[in-house]
């Protein structure tokens, strides 16, 4: 009766497993599998080895990944500063303060596609404000279209993931401060400290392991971010704005080349969780260092 006692709570667990094991590890090691085949539209493929591998690094396949890491890295540290403000703004005695937290979900709340056409839109030099709005004031003499230079709409697509990820970012971090016992703050008010030494020395110290949270998932949610820009520029112009995964994307799906796409999908695996491990990492290191303190 014991051991019927004892194995019960791994029985209730079996359904979980097995939900994991077909939707996550599944299709994991199909992808690993397919990565050393040849494996496209034709009815036969072979096993390859190493080749699709060291095809990616014979192509450019080194300048999207800086790409990506460049494009990721933006996008998150303005949304981890600006969402930071958020909280900040919203935590503040302002009135109306309700309403504004509720004004903050839209970007977040709307569905990424419908936000992203917007902005297709306001990109637009012939009839979107941006340019407009550019035109009007002096700063450009004529209609200007962001998402046909590689400058600009490298940069567009960022504007328009901030935008997005930024009101999750703020709710987050408001959260964490909401968290902060106000007997702190009333402590170093009474002893004379100013807004600026209490956000310095309380606030942000005791939200840190938030915001490092945080920025880790932001930053592979970003990482694997593809609606935004295959939506606005497909992964153009001339390549501006492929990252990682649109060159996944176009060589699996758009060419059928299922076995180099595969690999491609691995190497975005091992980017991710090398990056994840450093970054826990240094974390760790951190906190180790603050307690020592």
């Amino acid at each position: 009766m014991k051991k019927k006692t004892d194995l019960f709570p791994y029985l209730l667990l079996i359904p979980a497993f097995l939900l994991v094991v077909t939707i996550v590890a599944w299709p994991l090691l199909e992808t690993f599998r397919l990565s050393f085949t040849n494996a496209s539209m034709r009815p036969t493929w072979n096993y390859v080895g190493f080749e699709n591998y060291v095809e990616i690094f014979e192509d450019d396949f080194n300048e999207i990944i800086l790409r990506t890491f460049l494009w990721m890295t933006i996008s998150v540290v303005l949304k981890i500063v600006l969402g930071t403000v958020g909280a900040l703004l919203l935590s503040a005695a302002l009135p109306g303060r309700g309403l504004f937290r509720v004004l903050v979900m839209p970007p977040w709340v709307v569905p990424i596609a419908i936000g992203v056409f917007m902005w297709s839109w306001m990109y637009n030099g012939q009839f979107g404000m941006i340019s407009g709005v550019a035109q009007r004031i002096g700063l450009i003499d004529g209609p200007f279209e962001f998402l046909a230079y590689k400058t600009s709409s490298f940069l567009s697509t960022i504007v328009t993931d901030v935008w997005i990820g930024v009101p999750l970012v703020s709710l987050y971090l408001l959260a964490a401060m909401q968290s902060i016992p106000r007997e702190l703050h009333e402590a170093a008010w009474t002893d004379g400290a100013s807004r600026f030494y209490r956000l310095r020395r309380i606030t942000l110290p005791l939200i840190a392991p938030s915001i490092f949270t945080m920025a880790l998932l932001s930053a592979i949610w970003t990482f694997n971010s593809f609606d935004i820009i295959w939506i606005l520029t497909e992964g153009g112009p001339r390549g501006a704005t492929t990252t990682m995964i649109i060159d996944t994307y176009k060589t699996a799906i758009s060419r059928f080349r299922f076995g180099e796409g595969s690999a491609r999908a691995v190497m975005i695996l091992i980017c991710l969780t090398a990056f994840s491990v450093i970054y826990m990492m240094l974390l760790m290191r951190t906190a180790r260092k603050g307690e020592s303190r």
